[in-house]
């Protein structure tokens, strides 16, 4: 492990490597924890949003339909339309692809003390300020999962709890069809996890921390790696570490920071949605840190300690961009439950050098796709065709110039073209009739 540490002194930062500097900047109008936060942008205009979770009462009763949209540019919130369902919810998972956030899974509280994990999947429309319809629901309700976005275009939920258990699911939502895939399940020995936090980087799914149900909800301090197939994303080639036994963390929001993978915030104990930890130690504090792995040093934490307040109980990041992002709202010192957000900025991050770019050697002239697939190729090859389950539905042979291949029989859906020769020669397309 290696540690860094984060100078404020009479307002000037000193920083290191890849060092975090974290500020306030305003705060949205109710005090609220285990929020789902994320990113939009509007007419390239960026914006926080912030869906749900639990007021300053930590009491069940104080678990929230609210949601929030703050303007960074105008420091400006408004209110948005309420979580569009029966109850206030905590522990969901949320992502953004294109102009729709998708806030899935979840939890209810009741005044008797039962607790009841959600299958929705709720879509808001950022350009206008509306919940749409809700998605197909999820096939195994859950809540407190990891959840990341795969290429723009697929959205996975692995492990978490449901009702009284982990579960090893790994459910894969397809927003284009509306429709879920099944993917290879984690393994039970280690992987099954409530409250880890956890994002995708090229084709790999990096996820650490969180709690197992056994005796006391131990805390776990397993990095787990889970390696998608990219001509069929629902085969996932799992892996498991320990890079520092002594290194654990509990409800982190987890982001990149270029070929970085970072858990920011967070505690070293888990506890239950009042702050109060699960061992009976009493309340629990947030570990006040930053984090982060390298894709090319996976086996190495680094960890940033921060003089600055950084919350606990985080379900979500709003990435405006590599080095700077947000969080909104969690448990500060004290499970003191805070309205305030909080802007992160990475120094000297460990980028990753691009290596030198390979033709893709074909073109798709317009996307998404209507009724004739247009291609552009300066020489006679042949071009496949998958679905997203990896299933090759067509071959084409082109010759060099631009053709216009009819695709009327095919489906709706996201699909794969690659042309079988170059690993780096694949594109992504849209089929909309």
């Amino acid at each position: 492990m290696k540690k860094f540490l984060s100078l404020f002194l009479f307002g000037i930062s000193y920083h290191l490597l890849a060092q975090i500097t974290v500020t306030e900047i305003g705060s949205i109008p109710k005090r609220t924890s285990n929020n789902s936060v994320c990113e939009g942008f509007i007419n390239g205009n960026p914006f926080i949003y912030s869906f749900g979770g639990i007021d300053s009462t930590k009491q069940f009763s104080g678990i929230h339909q609210e949601s929030f949209r703050y303007n960074i540019n105008t420091n400006q919130t408004i209110i948005l339309p309420n979580l569009p369902d029966t109850l206030g919810k905590i522990a969901m998972g949320i992502s953004r692809i294109d102009d729709i956030i998708y806030i899935a899974g979840g939890y209810h509280v009741y005044a008797n003390g039962n607790e009841t994990s959600s299958n929705r999947i709720h879509r808001f429309d950022l350009t206008n300020n509306i919940f749409l319809s809700d998605g197909t629901n999820i096939p195994i309700a859950t809540d407190d999962h990891v959840q990341g976005v795969w290429r723009d275009s697929l959205i996975y939920l692995i492990t978490g709890w449901k009702d009284v258990g982990n579960i090893a699911d790994v459910q894969i939502y397809n927003p284009t069809t509306d429709n879920w895939l099944t993917g290879t399940s984690v393994p039970s020995n280690g992987y099954k996890s409530f409250g880890a936090s956890g994002t995708i980087i090229g084709d790999t799914i990096y996820y650490f921390g969180g709690a197992y149900s056994s005796a006391g909800f131990n805390i776990q301090n397993q990095l787990r790696k889970g390696v998608i197939n990219p001509n069929n994303p629902t085969d996932i080639t799992w892996s498991i570490s320990t890079p520092d036994a002594s290194i654990n963390g509990y409800r982190m929001a987890s982001t990149t920071v270029g070929n970085e993978i970072h858990w920011v915030g967070g505690s070293n104990a888990t506890y239950n949605y009042n702050g109060i930890a699960y061992n009976g130690s009493g309340g629990v504090e947030p570990n006040n840190r930053d984090l982060f792995i390298t894709t090319t040093e996976e086996g190495i934490f680094n960890e940033n300690l921060n003089s600055n307040p950084i919350p606990m109980d985080l379900r979500g990041i709003a990435k405006i961009n590599d080095t700077t992002q947000y969080i909104i709202g969690g448990m500060l010192s004290g499970q003191e439950v805070t309205n305030k957000i909080f802007k992160l900025e990475w120094a000297n991050p460990n980028l990753t050098v691009a290596p030198p770019e390979i033709k893709p050697e074909f073109t798709i002239e317009k996307n998404p796709v209507r009724s004739k697939l247009s291609i552009y190729t300066e020489q006679v090859q042949l071009l496949f065709l998958y679905d997203v389950n990896g299933k090759h539905i067509q071959t084409f042979k082109t010759q060099s110039g631009y053709q216009h291949i009819n695709i009327n029989h095919i489906p709706n859906g996201i699909y794969f073209i690659n042309n079988g020769r170059l690993k780096q020669a694949v594109k992504k397309i849209i089929i909309q009739h």
